[in-house]
């Protein structure tokens, strides 16, 4: 269909006619189209082929910009391909009769040049070196940009002589850098960059032109692929540093359990030659291929915050991604969602794809579905450069286009290395078993230093100072493997950790606020700007929480929540929340974000607090747990002194996280020595919702405890939240906090608290039996919600020889705090742990141990039998069990015929 074929003869005259006088008043499209038009009607009549032929060349210019990248020669294991049915003349009915005739272009960069003129252009650069994808980009101001960079210069780098020889010191520092590992320390693994050591001129030059372009702080993530290369040559970790970790030198002092090398994080400040500083950070990460990802994005993001307007044009993301990883894990596509998010965003990512063609033992053809293993970043309508591995020139001028999009338009940058593996997926492994095809190309390639420097000698070079550079890199491995280890700065705790310890201490900091100021910014949350429209019932919310405390009437959990966050905001600690729904809040109850009724405006009172406040961030984030909850892992990394909180619609949707709970948040002050205080919102508790909705899993995080690696809480009172959340500020050191937060209390009036237990008390490890000690015969302990259900049946029952004992810190419970709290109740009989939770999950399991040797005997169970589901989908059940629990805990008679089920 022609592209006039849905519009009226009437409109397309109008449309005609408006171009004519000014052809900026039509979208481009149509200004094409009439171009094209008048073009065809200057056209000679003698000659009726000629306008077909230019509308032909016109078809062929787009579709090598489209497809170009199809015939680029960009596989060092194959053949370059001459051809391509798409592409050749014959396709647009045109032939080798027409290459000398002078045709007339549209968005050219000549005006008129022969077809030939215009083949060996767009041969030049779409189907060279360089494939480039950029024509699925929509909006034309970016894909215009694009094409007259690239065919200005024919995506060709333009080197001069010294910047030659220096291309070719940094690829020889990457080949004879594994070389030296390889002969020195035999049979060790180090994931080997051989066969794709481009990268290492690739990098040097990202971080020449991110300097140069403003950039101060480039914050890296990648796997262990190539990865020691990248901290010797690019971060210039001292060599003789790593060469003793190879030797495993325990001089080289680590603290905690450690990691293995190819997984250590490290920080750098690079004075470049062009006297440009940049401050490098490559972070630490497990084997879990992409989990880095979201983690170096929330680094970023915190970074760009802290600079203010312009920060994201300050902090680079660069990750570092193997091509199976990047098409298979799917935490690569939901960190490319998160680019362009608002409370997210990073200014654009710097994707560099390490293609090596194979993945572990598993071919391309098994490992995608895709042609490219790139396509996934099409959703993002990103620029896209596949680079032949063995032409450096080429991957250097690729980074270079490609940092200079991002800094221009904000936007991601994809650049594919298409390269190979030398040896298999380890230095031990044997690829012939099941490559032998590939391994045989391989085999016969020589190294890509002596590719490219036989390429200067034959442009000119003399092959002395090829032969000078390899020798002065050759002497100072050797030097360094002789040299002591130089001393290391304690990274994890300098600049903005300088203040922060790095042990944890059982020093409790005071967390009350005094009436005065409490009441003083009720009064402000509930203060809504004139000219708000805000919805009736959440200004009447609003103002209930503020007679709450200038009352005393009793202050809810969500109002404690606020008051803790304005608190803090007003002592100059920065706060930020994010989750599936938090700025209402998934029960409806948070409600810190206002929308105008009329029109859509959103206010949030705690940005209103003072002069001089700290920020507030909250955020609806998308719906995804890993790359939200590894984003704001990484956003703590740069805050320690804020408060930041990843908030999980239901406490059970946490294990769609499992790698960054496992890998990062629990593990990282020992693996990496580095500290986090993030914050973990996990909502829990047994409301008949079925299995999906009632068990955050505390026993999953329980037994991640070790060595005061994390707190776990489960408070049962608002005031107990409040506290929680300003003592994690207020600590000396920091680690990750987990609290199991309610559902149904959100509301339960029980669930409250006074003014005074806000403005003079503090967050306490165990709440006392509200029974006087003298009278409990009984005693129950138990955690959240299962509390108000039994004190209101002992309410109900009239008894007052129970005493229910609430553990509200479930990690670190120190054994001395555990036996001072039931010491004190001397005339008990019987003693009972109760859960909600079946009896393998829930604290139990690891609780049991510690209240025996407590009390000194075995409690007790009370709480649902072992379970493979944490809950059943039955609410009739549900309240049967929820019923049985509490009369088993209370010691009440089963009815005749009442069978354990």
């Amino acid at each position: 269909m022609s592209i006039s074929g849905n519009v009226s003869p009437q409109w397309l005259e109008e449309q005609y006619q408006l171009w004519k006088s000014d052809p900026g008043q039509v979208s481009p499209d149509w200004q094409a189209f009439f171009e094209g038009f008048d073009l065809a009607r200057q056209t000679p009549v003698s000659d009726s082929n000629l306008a077909a032929k230019n509308s032909a060349v016109d078809s062929l210019i787009y579709r090598y910009r489209d497809l170009g990248h199809l015939q680029a020669c960009t596989d060092p294991l194959s053949p370059c391909l001459t051809d391509h049915a798409q592409l050749n003349l014959a396709a647009f009915g045109l032939s080798e009769a027409d290459l000398d005739q002078t045709f007339y272009p549209l968005r050219f960069p000549k005006q008129s040049a022969t077809l030939r003129e215009i083949v060996e252009l767009l041969k030049d650069t779409y189907c060279g070196a360089i494939g480039v994808e950029f024509m699925h980009i929509q909006d034309p101001t970016k894909r215009e940009w694009l094409k007259q960079r690239m065919e200005e210069k024919r995506n060709r780098a333009q080197l001069d002589r010294a910047e030659q020889l220096h291309v070719l010191e940094k690829l020889q520092e990457a080949t004879l850098f594994e070389a030296f590992l390889h002969r020195k320390f035999l049979g060790q693994k180090r994931f080997s960059l051989e066969g794709g050591e481009v990268i290492i001129p690739l990098l040097d030059t990202l971080l020449t032109q991110a300097a140069e372009r403003g950039i101060s702080d480039l914050i890296m993530g990648m796997s262990h692929r190539g990865r020691l290369n990248v901290l010797a040559n690019i971060f210039d970790k001292p060599l003789e540093n790593l060469f003793a970790e190879f030797q495993d030198n325990l001089e080289l002092a680590f603290v905690g359990d450690g990691d293995v090398k190819y997984h250590k994080g490290y920080s750098a400040d690079r004075v470049l030659p062009s006297g440009h500083n940049l401050h490098l950070s490559l972070a630490a990460n497990p084997s879990h291929l992409e989990a880095v990802d979201p983690v170096v994005i929330g680094k970023c993001r915190a970074r760009h915050v802290g600079y203010g307007p312009g920060g994201k044009k300050r902090v680079l993301p660069v990750l570092i991604h193997g091509d199976a990883a990047f098409a298979g894990q799917g935490l690569v596509t939901e960190v490319l969602n998160l680019s362009q998010l608002d409370g997210y965003q990073s200014g654009g990512t710097f994707h560099l794809v390490v293609n090596n063609q194979i993945g572990f033992t598993t071919a391309p053809a098994h490992a995608r579905s895709t042609l490219y293993a790139t396509d996934v970043a099409k959703m993002l309508m990103v620029p896209i450069f596949h680079v032949n591995g063995e032409d450096p020139e080429a991957a250097v001028y690729a980074a270079s286009l490609a940092l200079e999009y991002r800094q221009t338009f904000g936007d991601d940058v994809v650049v594919e290395v298409i390269c190979y593996r030398l040896h298999g997926h380890n230095e031990g492994d044997e690829p012939f078993f099941t490559q032998p095809l590939m391994y045989e190309k391989i085999r016969q390639r020589p190294p890509l230093h002596e590719i490219y420097a036989a390429r200067l000698i034959a442009s000119g070079v003399e092959p002395q100072a090829v032969t000078e550079r390899s020798d002065k890199i050759s002497k100072r491995l050797e030097a360094a493997l002789d040299g002591e280890p130089k001393p290391q700065a304690d990274v994890g705790f300098q600049a903005k950790w300088a203040n922060i310890q790095r042990d944890y201490t059982r020093e409790e900091p005071a967390t009350k606020v005094d009436a005065k100021t409490l009441k003083k910014l009720a009064q402000r949350l509930a203060s809504l700007p004139p000219g708000l429209n805000a919805h009736p019932k959440i200004e009447r919310l609003l103002k209930r929480r503020e007679e709450s405390l200038l009352e005393d009437t009793g202050i809810d959990w969500a109002n404690a929540e606020a008051l803790a966050f304005a608190s803090l905001l007003t002592e100059n600690v920065p706060v930020r929340l994010s989750g599936q729904d938090s700025r209402r809040g998934t029960f409806n109850q948070r409600h810190s974000t206002l929308v105008d009724q009329k029109t859509g405006q959103l206010y949030v009172p705690l940005a209103f607090l003072q002069k001089g406040q700290a920020a507030i961030q909250i955020y609806d984030s998308m719906l995804s747990e890993a790359a939200v909850l590894g984003l704001e892992y990484g956003y703590s990394l740069e805050t320690p002194h804020g408060l930041t909180i990843w908030e999980a619609q239901f406490g059970d949707f946490a294990n769609g996280a499992q790698v960054i709970i496992d890998q990062f948040i629990g593990t990282s002050g020992t693996k990496w020595d580095r500290s986090s205080g993030l914050v973990l919102f996990l909502p829990h508790g047994y409301e008949g919702q079925g299995p999906e909705h009632s068990n955050a899993r505390i026993e999953r995080f329980m037994n991640l405890c070790a060595d005061n690696n994390m707190h776990i809480a489960y408070p049962s009172t608002p005031a107990q939240l409040f506290h929680l959340l300003r003592r994690q500020c207020k600590l000396p050191y920091r680690r990750p906090l987990i609290v199991f937060t309610p559902k149904s209390l959100l509301r339960l009036p029980a669930c409250s608290s006074t003014l005074s237990e806000l403005s003079e008390g503090s967050f306490q490890a165990i709440l006392p039996c509200a029974t006087p000690a003298e009278q409990v015969e009984t005693l129950l302990l138990c955690s959240g919600k299962i509390y108000f259900e039994l004190q209101a049946a002992l309410e109900a029952a009239g008894r007052d020889d129970v005493g229910v004992l609430r553990i509200e810190k479930l990690y670190p419970l120190h054994q001395d705090v555990l036996q001072e709290a039931v010491s004190r109740y001397r005339n008990v009989k019987r003693v009972a742990w109760v859960q909600e939770e079946p009896k393998n999950m829930g604290p139990w399991p690891h609780l049991q141990y510690r209240l025996s040797r407590a009390i000194g005997r075995n409690p007790e169970y009370c709480g649902r039998k072992a379970a493979a589901a944490p809950a059943v989908g039955s609410h009739r059940r549900h309240r049967e069990e929820q019923q049985q629990i509490i009369d088993l805990a209370l010691g009440v008679p089963k009815a005749p015929g009442n069978k354990d089920k």
